[in-house]
């Protein structure tokens, strides 16, 4: 036969049999000619590589921005004007820029290359009788494959054989511990992470053997279907991209529009030679256009880089950190980021008394304390010392920080135990071990038998509560035997469930001192129950306040987990994290139509049970309600949701490369309490840019006002188009640097976040840079003007107009440092240093501008004499206090809070 009579998808819900039936594979394995047949019609088990654009091509693509056109304009414009630095800076900006998109494309692509490399390069597969180790390429479906402890899983198999098999699919579904594993069938609505007859490409075997039939391979599997939507997402544009493109456009129409208004207003009206007044239109171009705006924005995203990457916050694509700034909703895993993923005892329960487990993690330090009155001392003991000794694993310290080694679990029964002064080399001494029952996901459970020193053999047993409880006829309680309470127990035990407490029993039986082997009859009865252990993974110390703090900047937290419903909900309600609507699960997802979907999400706060798609969904629909969502996530299973989120945020410690791949920004300590303080230096960042456009612009827009009120009343022009290019690189260089310095305001993360359609240049920002442009027009036109009238050159003249422009700017500098708040204080005037320094700097450089020879011969600059500098001065102090004024007035009438 040549390749299988079906390929239904819902293999999990096929008997063993029915599945090598379907697939036509003997128990044999497959004849190599009739593998090869198959391998012709299937293709080869890898994933497709998506087709890429070359380097040439990627590069050109980078200058497809209209920006970037309004650039290279200007760039043609001062080499027109022979003005070789400023030609060459402008220039250098856009290359800059394009080089930076270069470098960031393939973003995607990188993320797909990644989750190829998950693919096991080789295979144990049994053909024509015979086991043999083959290149994972070559399987087809109807191959019967061997795994073993440290294999990873080369195809997606359906389980014929499972011996104590356990797999870490947290790659794949987001599930903290690894699956064990079993071979019976499962009904058809199983979700992917209970599906416990499969091994899933790409996962990991822990511990055990097994066996299992491929059913997929390449594009077929769990993996290439992840692979398959990752490549279908088209990038979002960030929100700030999205306003500078609008600012670009709005600017290049006004601009244009101007400068040709220029032209044809001194041309028709005045009678102006044409060479002139297209000269003239060229001043007013370079006037009006913000070549230095670029750059400023490129260097307050870099500046927020170096901030968040202090604050463990690693960002991949510059505008990121504007972007995480706008966030609205967060959309965060559970393992790892809200929780430290390090499994902990947080309880345990003895027949006399109830005790409460403090620590975190496996470090072995905490207190065991109990409220209750009567507790016995030696019943926690017993049961402590039985996990202790029915356990494989154990605990590892490091560089100050303590790791599971083996199953979470064990490691943290050992920790338990330690914290209540057991040592586990004491222990294994005294009660040696003899003989032992690995844990097995079929019974659920593990037992071991030890002998002391005086010959006394007893069988510790560890397991799922309903599994040890049926064995139990009694209980221990103040180191006797009694009568077996099962009301008592069940209490207990629905009380720490419902807590979202993952729980053990663990169980004691005498043997007679002769025995020196375990067998499973000796499982099936004679336990005396010691009590039960609650797991949970913690949350992390920082991230309850960090829920906190993002509520109080108005952004929602929502919990998305492969996790169980349960056990979400209950560490959501401890971190804060609450909604209307009770925890959804990715079954109850799929009942749901777009519509009713997009109700829901806003009104439900944990999502449990997500598969790839689902998350995908939930962040579609929150978009589509307008919010700008960031995600976060560690598997494979996250990608795609990462590249759909307007943010993606991966996991840097226990991440997959798929993850990191796919995502913007990358968190070194895996901490929820980053993304904040990222939302918080991502506002920072935002506010640093406004603040930055809205200086540069007024002084654009004095100096276009300069130009056309002098075109307009066919007057000299106050100030000359290279002079204009002086102020406009003065003013990019040291000034609007500055602000890129900023720190946070105050209400920073008081703010609701910003809607995306908020246009960068508001009402209110309009206003202030009109405002302050005819502020500036009317200082420089008085300085130009009363120079003359006082009998002053006309390159006297335009050295005190250009000084008189540079000293306004200086001055507004200071009242740019808030958007509305009053600067009139300490903090407002000296509290930025770099302020202080650019200051300092640009004065120095108008005085060489003014006095250094070679400067006047350059720039057609004259000597002013001492008693020119008072008035101007004066001047731009006044420029500055009524900028204050109109904030004050603002702040009164509240048009502030519309910023």
């Amino acid at each position: 036969m040549g390749t299988p009579r079906d390929t239904t998808p819902t293999w999990h819900a096929e008997p063993a049999e029915a599945v090598r039936e379907r697939l036509d594979s003997p128990s044999g394995g497959l004849d190599p000619g009739v593998a090869d047949a198959r391998l012709r019609l299937h293709g080869p088990n890898r994933l497709p590589a998506p087709a890429q654009r070359g380097p040439l091509r990627r590069f050109l693509a980078q200058f497809h921005n209209l920006l970037i056109y309004v650039l290279l304009g200007a760039g043609a414009i001062t080499l027109l004007l022979q003005h070789w630095v400023d030609a060459g800076v402008i220039f250098g900006v856009v290359v800059i820029n394009a080089l930076i998109g270069f470098l960031q494309e393939g973003r995607a692509e990188r993320a797909m290359a990644a989750i190829r490399a998950m693919l096991s390069p080789q295979a144990t597969v049994v053909r024509g009788g015979q086991m043999r180790r083959i290149d994972a390429q070559s399987l087809v479906p109807g191959d019967l494959v061997r795994l073993e402890a440290g294999d990873r899983v080369p195809a997606d198999l359906r389980l014929l054989q499972a011996r104590n098999l356990r797999i870490d699919e947290s790659s794949l579904t987001g599930e903290s511990l690894p699956a064990d594993k079993r071979i019976d069938p499962l009904t058809e609505a199983t979700p992917l992470a209970d599906r416990r007859n499969m091994a899933y490409s790409g996962t990991l075997v822990v511990s055990g053997q097994g066996a299992g039939l491929v059913v997929a391979t390449a594009a077929g599997t769990e993996l290439g279907r992840i692979n398959a939507m990752l490549a279908a997402i088209e990038p979002l544009t960030t929100p700030l991209l999205r306003q500078i493109h609008g600012l670009a456009r709005r600017l290049t129409l006004a601009i244009l529009t101007l400068a040709a208004l220029t032209f044809g207003f001194g041309v028709g009206l005045h009678r102006q030679g044409m060479l002139d007044m297209f000269l003239a239109a060229v001043a007013f171009a370079v006037a009006a256009i913000p070549e230095g705006l670029p750059a400023i924005i490129t260097i307050t995203l870099a500046i927020g880089v170096r901030r968040m990457a202090e604050r463990h916050v690693i960002i991949r694509r510059l505008p990121a950190v504007e972007t995480l700034g706008a966030v609205s909703v967060i959309c965060s895993d559970k393992t790892g980021t809200l929780t430290r993923n390090e499994m902990t005892v947080v309880s345990l329960v003895t027949a006399t008394a109830d005790y409460v487990v403090e620590g975190a993690g496996y470090a072995p330090t905490g207190e065991i304390s109990t409220a209750d009155a009567a507790p016995n001392a030696g019943d926690l003991e017993e049961l402590l010392r039985a996990g202790l000794l029915c356990n494989d694993g154990g605990l590892e310290l490091e560089a100050g920080q303590w790791s599971a080694v083996g199953d979470p679990i064990d490691a943290a029964l050992v920790a338990a135990a330690r914290k209540n002064g057991l040592d586990a080399n004491a222990e294994s001494d005294a009660w040696p071990r003899l003989d032992a029952i690995p844990f097995e996901a079929g019974l659920q459970m593990m037992a071991t038998l030890h002998r002391d020193q005086q010959g006394r053999a007893f069988v510790a047993l560890k397991g799922a509560p309903e599994r040890v409880l049926a064995r139990c006829a009694t209980q221990r309680r103040n180191g006797v035997d009694e009568a077996l309470d099962a009301g008592h127990w069940q209490a207990r035990l629905e009380r720490l469930a419902d807590s979202g407490q993952r729980l053990l029993a663990l169980a004691i039986r005498p043997m007679s001192s002769d025995t020196g082997s375990l067998s499973h009859a000796a499982l099936e009865d004679g336990f005396s129950l010691l009590g039960l252990a609650g797991f949970i993974d913690p949350p992390r110390e920082t991230a309850a306040a960090a829920v906190a703090l993002a509520a109080q900047a108005g952004v929602d937290v929502k919990m998305i987990t492969g996790d169980h419903a349960r056990t979400a909900a209950a560490i959501a309600a401890g971190l804060g994290i609450h909604g209307i609507r009770p925890p959804l699960t990715g079954g109850e997802l799929d009942a749901l139509d777009a519509a009713a979907l997009a109700t829901v999400v806003r009104d439900t706060a944990v999502f449990a049970r997500m598969a790839p798609e689902h998350k995908l969904r939930l962040i579609e629909a929150l978009q589509q309600d307008d919010h700008v969502i960031a995600m976060t996530g560690d598997g494979v299973n996250d990608a795609p949701a990462l590249k759909r989120a307007d943010v993606g945020v991966a996991m840097g410690r226990k991440g997959t490369e798929a993850a990191k791949e796919a995502a913007e920004i990358v968190l070194t300590d895996d901490n929820f309490a980053a993304i904040v303080a990222g939302i918080e230096e991502g506002r920072t960042a935002y506010d640093n840019i406004r603040k930055s456009i809205l200086f540069i612009l007024p002084t654009n827009g004095a100096e276009a006002l300069v130009i056309m009120s002098a075109v307009a009343a066919n007057a000299l022009l106050p100030i000359t188009a290279v002079q204009i290019l002086w102020v406009n690189m003065i003013t990019a260089v040291t000034l609007a640097l500055a602000l890129a310095f900023e720190r946070p305001e105050a209400d920073v993360m008081r703010r609701p976040p910003r809607a995306p359609a908020t246009p960068l240049i508001s009402r209110f920002l309009l206003w202030r840079i009109l405002l302050v442009s005819l502020l500036l027009l009317a200082a420089v036109d008085a300085v130009f003007y009363g120079a003359l009238l006082l009998g002053a050159g006309i390159d006297t003249a335009r050295t005190a107009a250009v000084n008189m422009l540079v000293l306004g700017e200086m001055a507004y500098l200071l009242n740019a440092r808030y958007l509305s708040a009053s600067t009139l204080n300490r903090e407002g005037l000296g509290g930025n240093p770099w302020v202080l320094l650019a200051l300092a700097l640009t004065a120095g450089i108008q005085l060489l501008f003014t006095y250094a020879a070679p400067m006047q011969t350059l720039f057609a600059t004259a000597y002013l004499p001492w008693y020119a500098w008072p008035p101007m001065l004066a001047l731009a102090v006044c420029v500055y206090l009524l900028v204050e004024l109109e904030k004050r007035q603002l702040r009164r009438r509240g048009l502030d809070r519309r910023r």
